[in-house]
């Protein structure tokens, strides 16, 4: 066969799917399940007319006579027979596609759920987030994802690799949704027996320290911090930068090093480490933390709850 006379063949075959429609294919298992364009058309609501019109269409359609003259009335062709099957699968997907989804019951549920989140979040609140979910989805799965400069979590978000994103950005992207979880006091921490303790953290000293940094989660975005900084004018020296925030206490543990974040992450590391939290010796704004999710998911009622789920472990975060 020519390229044309297949493309010709192919353009007419989708002439004809498109003159399908549900009332079509009702009608079609309706006349295959009775075997009779009266009763077919009684049981429809419709004209006895009307109903023979379409058996005449769905003929010209299938290009099959689908229903013919017995013994005992009509019967369906071996075509016909196929057909039937085919009509009840048609009106089945047609009907799941108008119809609500299901409820979302956490209880049974067996989601794995995909959540972005910076390292600095590992001791706060990704436990928190676990423990709801076992709690409420036994047996639900969790996979975090750590952000991190090579990772494009907004394209993450779009083709639902990610269900949602927790952290905090200086520059929030316009065309996600987003919800405020919770703000944080900016400290500073020390070892414990560092000299700036007793002597008190001013801002000389602290823009004249060697600083610890997280290395950035977005590729040539400043910190929060440093932005604070530049917006006053100032810089402070930035000499190391660790990938994971569990590395901190350990490399404050064993140095003179100062490292700014927030009081819910100093606190947490004060408890079991030999440091010391000290408050910030210049004003900058709150950390404000943030959910992030795509349109894609928005009204998807699982992810709806893990959202919910977030945001009540975000309450106990500052609790």
């Amino acid at each position: 066969m020519s390229a044309s006379a297949s493309a010709a063949g192919g353009s007419m075959n989708q002439r004809l799917v498109d003159q399908l429609d549900t009332n079509l294919l009702r009608v079609l298992h309706t006349l295959l399940t009775e075997r009779s364009v009266t009763r077919t058309a009684m049981k429809l609501g419709q004209s006895q007319p009307a109903i023979s019109n379409m058996l005449k269409r769905l003929r010209e359609i299938t290009g099959d006579a689908i229903l013919v003259r017995g013994k005992n009335g009509m019967t369906a062709t071996e075509r016909g027979e196929e057909l039937l099957l085919l009509a009840r699968q048609g009106l089945n997907v047609m009907e799941s596609i108008a119809s609500p989804a299901p409820a979302f019951m956490p209880a049974s549920t067996q989601r794995v759920f995909q959540l972005g989140a910076p390292d600095y979040l590992s001791a706060l609140l990704i436990p928190l987030i676990i423990e709801k979910l076992r709690e409420q989805a036994p047996n639900a799965g969790l996979t975090v994802h750590a952000l991190n400069a090579g990772f494009d979590y907004a394209n993450a978000l779009e083709t639902g690799e990610l269900d949602c994103v927790i952290g905090n950005w200086p520059d929030l992207p316009q065309h996600l949704h987003l919800a405020q979880l919770f703000e944080d006091e900016v400290v500073c921490m020390v070892h414990r027996k560092h000299p700036v303790v007793s002597k008190g953290l001013s801002i000389k000293y602290y823009l004249e320290m060697a600083h610890l940094a997280p290395t950035p989660y977005m590729m040539g975005h400043r910190s929060i911090i440093d932005s604070a900084l530049a917006e006053q004018g100032l810089k402070r020296k930035i000499q190391m930068t660790i990938p994971y925030f569990g590395m901190v206490p350990y490399v404050l543990a064993r140095t003179d090093l100062i490292f700014t974040t927030s009081r819910s992450f100093a606190v947490q590391c004060a408890k079991d480490w030999p440091i010391e939290v000290l408050p910030m010796p210049i004003t900058v704004p709150k950390m404000k933390f943030f959910m992030l999710w795509h349109e894609r998911a928005h009204a998807a009622a699982e992810v709806q709850w893990l959202r919910r789920i977030v945001a009540e472990a975000s309450a106990k975060v500052m609790a």
